[in-house]
């Protein structure tokens, strides 16, 4: 197989796997939204979704978040993410994972982003 012809077949099977990973939102709860206050424990700005874990009062969540481009565009940077501030999310729980919420929407400080 020629050089050009292994480049390609690495990019389509990097691209299906990509595509693979990505979790569809069916496996969210979209008929009961809940409402979370906490501390961000940690938090991640990277593709394919940002994500919090975020502390109440029960336990640690693991918060998805929209695409970096979008969360950025709508004004959530990466700094208003840090380690240690307080942040209230709205969304729907994973069915299959009791931890995970995908956001709807985050206020951090006195703004809040609609994410999706």
């Amino acid at each position: 197989m020629n050089v050009m012809l292994k480049g390609i077949a690495v990019s389509l099977l990097l691209v299906a796997t990509a595509a693979f990973a990505h979790h569809g939102w069916s496996e969210y709860d979209s008929t009961k939204s809940l409402q979370l206050t906490g501390t961000i424990e940690q938090s991640g700005y990277s593709h394919p979704h940002g994500f919090v874990n975020l502390k109440t009062a029960d336990k640690t969540w693991n918060v998805v978040l929209a695409p970096p481009s979008r969360m950025e565009n709508r004004g959530l940077s990466k700094e208003m993410l840090a380690v240690g501030n307080q942040a209230t999310v709205i969304g729907y729980q994973n069915r299959n994972k009791p931890d995970e919420l995908r956001a709807e929407r985050i206020t951090v400080g006195d703004k809040t982003i609609e994410l999706r």
